[in-house]
């Protein structure tokens, strides 16, 4: 039973990844001060300590 669990927890790890993925290239795209704010709450939203200058 533990196999299951790794999987969902494997598929978990590579949604957030990919999500926060899309989340890096919107920020680079982003000009304005306000919309970077927002893509920054969502993506703290998805991991907390996550930040778009690494």
């Amino acid at each position: 039973m533990g196999c299951v669990e790794r999987d969902r927890e494997m598929k978990r790890r590579r949604k957030r990844r990919e999500k926060l993925q899309k989340l890096r290239k919107a920020y680079a795209a982003s000009s304005s001060e306000s919309e970077k704010a927002d893509l920054l709450t969502k993506a703290r939203k998805i991991s907390p300590l996550f930040s778009f200058d690494e």
